[in-house]
């Protein structure tokens, strides 16, 4: 079956669970089920609320939302402690309002009726096999489902962009995690069997081919089973460091800051504040190289890029763990072209760029390297750049 077919058939076979789970829980039928992929970042870490480049595709797991109108709002899910959630008043964040992971749906309720598109209550039974807690933006997924769901439900024309702000605003405002527009953008935005290059300060964007096969490579994933939480305060202290450096340079965003810019060593912090802003106008470069290499028709060539990217995460920006850098440091050492960790750090998944029919050899190396260290046994699986958000039902 091509690749296209397979996920859209996945996601169907989500959204029929999800569809299932909502007759089961509310006792009728949904009006439609929506489904929103998880996605890899293939290099742009950090950049996107720098106001950076990044370079995302989507992966081929979903969170399906089936939905219908109701007279107050009801949330259930197919996993978690606490699987249905009633609320009268969604409220304006996580303090006054629906908390735990409700939290993301009504989230997104709320923000579509603060940017002028505003909803009724529903019902929402959600399915996903996005993997939570690995860095690979299942919060995101929820997030997109909903508001497709949502928009289409009530009415609502909301181009894809937009779309990504807003779910942006209900994770910023109402979770409370300072994250940017990447993972937001990558769901609603990413297309078939390409990485999408994205600038984040206007959201303009290029799908640049990403097909490895051709030449016999295939891309990694190891979910290293670190948790992973963005709304921690390492995640909201590197973003307050990038602010402060720009704010020092007297420029918007480290996006505009001179490639050679350092602050002088009388600022306080300055070691630090150099190391963060070092980072960001480095990946930068690194995401730009990355577009021109994949553009001129090979993908061997990143493997470079992609390592040093974890590097400068690793050393410059301290986001890494130690289960990243042992996955990235086995996977290098059987062989793997490039490999770095993804997502925000402190925990959740990594990625190599690695020769087809060395796979099961490097996948072998970062399971008997995480054990040699007495961390948990990471779960590798192969990565395909997936459709992004749609109807699937």
């Amino acid at each position: 079956m091509p690749a296209a077919n397979q996920t859209e058939a996945h996601a169907a076979e989500l959204a029929r669970t999800a569809a299932e789970a909502f007759r089961a829980v509310f006792g009728a039928e949904p009006e439609g089920v929506w489904a929103a992929p998880g996605r890899v970042n293939l290099i742009g870490e950090h950049t996107d609320y720098n106001d950076g480049f990044v370079m995302p595709f989507a992966l081929p797991f979903y969170a399906a939302a089936a939905v219908a109108k109701a007279e107050t709002w009801e949330f259930h899910s197919t996993y978690g402690d606490e699987p249905t959630v009633l609320a009268d008043d969604l409220g304006t964040s996580e303090a006054d309002g629906v908390d735990g992971w409700a939290a993301y749906l009504a989230g997104v309720a709320w923000a579509l009726g603060e940017s002028g598109y505003p909803v009724a209550p529903a019902r929402i039974a959600l399915h996903s096999d996005v993997p939570h807690g690995a860095g690979l933006s299942s919060s995101a997924a929820l997030e997109c489902a909903a508001l497709i769901a949502l928009a289409d439900l009530y009415g609502h024309e909301i181009d894809r962009a937009e779309a990504a702000r807003i779910a942006q605003k209900a994770e910023n405002e109402y979770v409370g995690a300072p994250t940017g527009v990447l993972d937001q953008s990558a769901s609603l935005l990413c297309t078939e069997g390409n990485v999408m290059f994205m600038d984040c300060r206007d959201l303009s964007r290029e799908q640049v081919p990403f097909d490895l096969a051709p030449e016999g490579l295939t891309m990694l994933v190891i979910d290293t089973r670190a948790p992973h939480r963005h709304a921690d305060g390492e995640y909201g202290a590197r973003r307050a460091d990038c602010e402060q450096a720009a704010r020092l340079l007297g420029v918007s965003h480290l996006r505009d800051a001179p490639r050679d810019a350092k602050l002088d060593d009388s600022v306080p912090d300055a070691d630090r504040l150099n190391r963060r802003m070092r980072h960001i106008l480095t990946e930068n470069d690194r995401v730009l190289e990355t577009v021109a290499i994949l553009k001129g028709g090979t993908v061997a060539g990143i493997g470079e890029l992609l390592t040093a990217s974890h590097e400068s995460l690793r050393d410059d920006y301290e986001v890494s763990s130690v289960e990243l850098d042992s996955a990235v440091a086995a996977a290098l050492g059987a062989g793997a072209l490039g490999a770095r960790m993804t997502g925000g750090g402190f925990g959740g998944s990594a990625i190599a760029l690695v020769e087809a029919d060395s796979a099961a050899k490097v996948e072998a190396a970062v399971v008997d390297a995480a054990a040699q260290a007495g961390l948990p046994v990471p779960r590798v699986f192969t990565a395909r750049a997936a459709a992004g958000a749609h109807r699937a039902i």
